[in-house]
């Protein structure tokens, strides 16, 4: 059985929504959404609002860390995101409610669908900060997100980014010994390599394609882990599981400008997501290729 359809979980989402809209509130359908997330994930189904969930073993610290991020990209940038009920406790962790959204899934996007998903990254990116960092921390899928303020982009990277991912990867076993090497000297280039300094600008944090949900009225963002960076790290984790048409970046451009040194930087700004992929997922036939993609970085920034 599903994690989500255990008896004692759809009491609890029920009481929760209920709660929420003021009146009895109860599934009559499920759709299992677990393919498409990095937690097990579904839609409840009920003639009056269909709820989205997903469910955290861990607890409830990472979705109430996502929906303060969601929160603030909202209030700052004026994006849509989804809309929240409640991080409910369960037995075997918490679940995070939002109300659910009709999309259009990404194989069936329309060009303009796949423009919106730029010019709402570039409304963000609109957005600036005092320093590099947040007040508060994330996560970047199940890893913790360090989020204390630096002055300096290429510091912050090196030191909140890239070293604590190199450390996970390190600690799962799964990265060779001359590969970790090899990251750990480019961090230590990173102030040679980041290109002109930025100012902190408003981040999704986690913007791969996926994260973003193409409804009627435009993209909504997901799954966010906010801070003020970089926004080319944005744009670099647009594509790093999979391709996304020039359209995306055409759009971006109408909104907000890219560096022309930004492709030579790319790979540099994904390698902390790909360390973050072998941590979690290096053993399997999804992980193994991040091997390919870390050594192929090293040997463009040694």
């Amino acid at each position: 059985m599903h994690p989500l359809l255990h008896r004692p979980v759809v009491a609890a989402v029920e009481r929760a929504v209920s709660a929420d809209l003021g009146r009895v509130w109860s599934v009559a359908g499920f759709t299992d959404l677990t393919d498409r997330a990095s937690h097990p994930a579904g839609i409840y189904r009920s003639p009056s609002l269909s709820v989205f969930a997903k469910l955290d073993p861990a607890g409830a610290s990472q979705f109430a860390a996502e929906v303060r991020g969601l929160e603030l990209l909202t209030r700052l940038s004026g994006v849509a995101t989804p809309v929240p009920i409640a991080v409910v406790p369960v037995p075997g962790g918490a679940v995070l409610l939002t109300r659910a959204i009709a999309e259009t899934p990404a194989a069936a996007r329309t060009p303009d669908q796949w423009r919106s998903i730029g010019r709402v990254l570039g409304q963000v990116h609109l957005c600036h900060g005092p320093a590099f960092g947040l007040d508060f921390d994330g996560y970047f899928g199940p890893l913790r997100q360090d989020n204390r303020p630096m002055p300096s982009w290429s510091s912050f990277y090196a030191e909140r980014r890239l070293l604590p991912c190199l450390r996970s990867a390190v600690d799962s076993g799964r990265l060779p010994p001359w590969l970790a090497d090899g990251v750990e000297r480019v961090a230590g280039r990173v102030p040679l390599l980041a290109g002109p300094e930025p100012r902190p600008t408003l981040l999704h944090g986690d913007a791969q394609q996926n994260n973003f949900l193409t409804a009627s009225s435009g993209a909504v963002l997901l799954d966010a882990c906010p801070y003020f960076g970089h926004p080319e790290v944005d744009l670099a984790l647009l594509d790093y599981f999979e391709p996304v048409p020039g359209e995306v970046f055409d759009a971006y451009r109408e909104v907000s400008p890219i560096d022309p040194g930004f492709w030579d930087r790319r790979e540099l700004w994904r390698l902390f997501g790909y360390l973050a992929v072998i941590a979690v997922a290096g053993l399997t036939d999804f992980g193994r290729p991040y091997l390919g993609r870390i050594a192929d970085a090293v040997a463009r920034f040694r």
